[in-house]
């Protein structure tokens, strides 16, 4: 269930994943555990999209009989201006990441968060309840996050940013929550914090963030949303004492929310995660 399906696949449903680029990503291997693990007939692979072609790759791939795709960097804007129908919390994050094609019609869901919570709660055994909660990053990423983590009934949860205006603009979209939120610069930061979010790009460049070391609680969980190496953010976390986590537990945890999307049933993640740590 990778690249090897570019052509059809006789009584296999086929998806894909989106993106620019896209050799690195590891859903065609996540998906055709899930479809191993639950006996469904399906087929998936990575589609390279023009930087200027999105929605032409898209009205391709329903053409050519796909039944739905997920959406990575820089597209999931895109697919949210594309979608007929959005989810309420692919309307929350203001984009999407998984796309069901039916009847001509597209339909839009952000499984992000979803897959951050339950890899925070369900494998992490961490509570979010009653939490003090920073998400670093105003961008994609954090959007997508934000609306589930609130719904986790946080104490306070902070939005920091490198400038403030993003983090305001994001805080402004949160009306029911507005009176639960803050946001800061990373220069500002002060307070600590339970929960440590990493949503910025920061780790792809290995650029350290310029927060301070205050912000780590004793014993916090500082989780960075990149995985496969340790980023800047994880190694200053360990200096702080903090208990330090990858994102990979939520690109599995986010893959199986679409796969349930898709085909109605729920994999099991944990044996996943094995086998993706392993790789």
């Amino acid at each position: 269930m990778t690249d090897k399906f570019a052509d059809p696949v006789q009584g296999f449903d086929r998806y894909a994943v989106v993106g620019n680029p896209i050799e690195h990503s590891k859903s065609p291997f996540i998906h055709a555990a899930f479809a191993k693990q639950t006996g469904q007939d399906i087929s998936y692979e990575r589609i390279l999209a023009p930087l200027d072609g999105f929605e032409s790759t898209i009205s391709n791939l329903i053409a050519r009989g796909f039944k739905g795709a997920n959406v990575t960097v820089p597209f999931k804007f895109k697919a949210f201006n594309l979608c007929h129908h959005l989810t309420e919390r692919a309307q929350a994050a203001g984009a999407v990441n998984t796309l069901t094609f039916k009847n001509s019609q597209l339909y839009g869901d952000n499984t992000d968060g979803a897959g951050l919570v339950r890899d925070i709660t369900h494998h992490l055994k961490i509570v979010l309840h009653n939490r003090r909660v920073l998400l670093l990053g105003a961008g994609g990423a954090a959007e997508g996050v934000l609306q589930p983590l609130l719904a986790c009934e946080l104490k306070h949860l902070v939005i920091a940013n490198r400038t403030i205006e993003k983090a305001e603009q994001m805080r402004n979209k949160q009306v029911k929550h507005f009176e639960q939120l803050n946001i800061s610069t990373f220069a500002d930061l002060k307070d600590s914090f339970d929960i440590i979010i990493n949503a910025t790009s920061a780790g792809l460049t290995d650029t350290a963030l310029p927060i301070s070391n205050s912000i780590f609680a004793r014993d916090c969980l500082a989780y960075d949303m990149m995985y496969g190496r340790e980023t800047p953010f994880m190694a200053q976390a360990h200096a702080n004492g903090a208990q330090v986590a990858d994102g990979l537990g939520m690109l599995v945890e986010q893959a199986a929310e679409a796969f349930y999307i898709w085909r109605e049933v729920r994999p099991d993640t944990k044996p996943v995660i094995e086998m993706m740590r392993a790789l």
